[in-house]
């Protein structure tokens, strides 16, 4: 790709040098056309017109030329070099040069004065501007492939690209999808711990219905029935009061993605007793639970659990607002 555009500026580079070097013929030949019109002549022979980069170049040697030959009063054989400054100057709506060149061709085509030298020379030229109009036709034809070369290098380049950028999009999604399926992974093995944790509370009330309707068949229909339902419930209230804060503590947890984990680390100064109260609360216990479990009033427990609410609100619930949702 780079080699290719050092070619093209080469190209353009030499072009402009030829152009160059041939302007200053002109120029010579112009200063000597009004006092040595001959040498004027002689000077326009002597460029080589197939080497011409241009066609601005090209049409004012040829109406340099035209002048030349009327100014020596040579009579041209053809029309031919007259021709390329009226289509050039004529094309690019340079009014001046081309009333100029028709003037030319007007008085070459009146003059009778011949010249067998001059019109040898004047063929050459011809001739010149012929492999002129070929080499110009090939270098046309290289620059367009080079160009589309260019094209088509830029749309490989874009493709390259575009499949860089597609497969770095791939692998974005891949990662994605793959830290998804860890989330999902990690869900299900949450779902596990929670069917889990269902089941044994499940089993638990089971366990705890069974042996209230034990004692309810076993007294039923005596004077200590009433004595005896009251016993259990008192004794079932406190075993979980006892033995079961535990076991509510860490199903909270695992319930709760370490809820009172994250309590315990952003609020170290919470009581023991705030502490025990948020446990039930996180578990879902009713008030009235609450307070036949903590042995107070349903008063106390509402007034403890709005000061409580108070103090987490303030310590984190600017971090963690889901923690008032407990309340």
């Amino acid at each position: 790709m780079r080699s290719l555009l050092y070619i093209i500026i080469l190209f353009f580079v030499t072009a402009c040098s030829y152009s160059a070097s041939y302007t200053h013929t002109l120029d010579e030949a112009q200063q000597l056309m009004a006092g040595d019109p001959s040498a004027a002549l002689s000077k326009l022979n002597s460029v080589d017109v197939s080497e011409l980069k241009d066609s601005s170049t090209m049409a004012r040697w040829a109406l340099l030329y035209s002048e030349a030959m009327v100014a020596n009063h040579i009579t041209a054989p053809t029309d031919t070099i007259v021709n390329i400054a009226i289509n050039y100057y004529g094309n690019h709506n340079l009014i001046e040069e081309y009333q100029q060149a028709l003037h030319l061709k007007a008085l070459n085509q009146q003059s009778n004065n011949s010249d067998a030298l001059a019109t040898a020379l004047y063929l050459q030229k011809e001739k010149e501007f012929f492999l002129y109009k070929e080499r110009v036709k090939r270098e046309n034809a290289v620059f367009i492939f080079v160009i589309i070369l260019i094209i088509a290098f830029s749309c490989l380049i874009w493709m390259r690209q575009r499949l860089k950028l597609q497969t770095l999009q791939n692998e974005a999604l891949m990662a994605e999808a793959s830290s998804f399926k860890n989330e999902v992974e990690a869900s299900k093995g949450n779902v596990v711990r929670l069917e889990s944790k269902l089941h044994g509370l499940l089993e638990n009330r089971f366990t705890l219905i069974d042996s209230l309707c034990q004692t309810y068949y076993e007294t039923q229909g005596t004077k200590t029935e009433r004595k005896a339902i009251i016993d259990k419930v008192k004794s079932e209230i406190e075993s979980v009061r006892t033995g079961s804060f535990p076991k509510m503590e860490r199903a909270v947890n695992d319930c709760k993605d370490n809820l009172l984990v994250i309590v315990k680390e952003k609020y170290p100064d919470i009581k023991p007793e705030d502490y025990q109260l948020l446990v039930y609360l996180a578990g879902g216990l009713s008030t009235r639970t609450i307070s036949l479990l903590l042995g107070e009033t349903v008063d106390v427990i509402y007034k403890r659990k709005s000061r409580l609410k108070t103090r987490l609100k303030e310590t984190m619930a600017p971090e963690y607002p889901d923690i008032l949702s407990i309340f």
